[in-house]
């Protein structure tokens, strides 16, 4: 459970940013996540959504917030509205919060699956850069993921997101055959290829999507940036899914073109570097297998 002090910090925190007397009344474990605790908080009248982690993740929660509001500003497809973040100090460890409304999440029908995806496709139909990045930095779960202004998209994804990935691999012990060999394709692989600036999601895989009741589709726990929108529907084959359903949806609005087949294997390639970077294990055989693929 929130310890008292923190709990009144968060609840004092509420009352300043919707002008509104708010304490906590009742307070709820939320399980789910790997990376923050979670909690569903309430008073007699309203209900929030609170993440806590150490202090010094602070930054990772203000980049949340402002990649929520980024997608909220395009006006096409729901997140969780961001209330506050901050810092409590006072108790025996000082713990950094972040705030959102709480949105009574549930699974995905048929319905709801083909609606994410006309959602998703406006979403990355919104013009609003002409380059590639955010100008400011944020994180994928909980490594670094930096987003300087870059004008073009093989740079940005062979030096921002690849090679970024690798040297951090490297840093961790990890040996790629294929790493230099890969890094010297990337050119060639996408050299067809010129996307214009989306915004997107970033970490767009089944746990971080769902409806609402009204059938209202929700995305959430974004690593928001301006790339190639391939990237996330690259991600939504990875770990689960998403069901053929919203790929129809997707296409009605905004179809996949040619060469997207060998495209999202580069792209995915990211996240599965990542995973070897939060965990470990046979993702490092993966990542190999992937940029050997690429290679051929």
């Amino acid at each position: 459970m929130l310890s008292k002090t923190l709990a009144q910090s968060i609840a004092h925190h509420i009352t300043n940013t919707i002008g509104q007397s708010f304490e906590i009344r009742k307070s709820q474990v939320l399980h789910g996540g790997d990376i923050n605790q979670a909690y569903k908080i309430a008073d007699h009248d309203r209900t929030y959504f609170v993440k806590i982690n150490q202090s010094d993740r602070r930054t990772m929660f203000e980049a949340e917030l402002e990649g929520l509001n980024q997608i909220a500003n395009t006006h096409t497809i729901r997140v969780p509205k961001p209330i506050c973040t901050g810092i409590s100090t006072g108790t025996a460890e000082d713990y950094s919060y972040l705030v959102l409304e709480y949105l009574p999440i549930v699974a995905l029908t048929e319905t709801t699956r083909y609606e994410l995806g006309i959602k998703l496709a406006e979403l990355h139909l919104v013009s609003g850069s002409t380059a590639f990045g955010l100008g400011i930095d944020n994180t994928i779960g909980t490594t670094a993921q930096p987003n300087p202004w870059t004008a073009n998209w093989i740079e940005f994804w062979r030096d921002i997101r690849i090679k970024h990935q690798l040297n951090l691999a490297i840093q961790k012990g990890a040996n790629f055959i294929y790493a230099n060999q890969l890094l010297d394709a990337i050119p060639t692989i996408l050299k067809d290829h010129s996307p214009k600036p989306s915004l997107v999601h970033g970490d767009l895989w089944c746990g971080n999507i769902g409806a609402l009741a009204t059938e209202e589709v929700v995305i959430f726990d974004p690593a928001v940036y301006w790339g190639d929108r391939e990237v996330d529907l690259a991600m939504t084959e990875l770990f689960g899914g998403f069901g053929s359903t919203f790929y129809r949806g997707y296409e009605s609005i905004y179809p996949i073109i040619p060469g997207f087949a060998k495209r999202k294997i580069l792209y995915n390639l990211y996240h599965i570097l990542n995973h070897y970077n939060l965990f470990g294990g046979s993702y490092e055989g993966q990542a190999d297998r992937m940029m050997a693929s690429l290679l051929n």
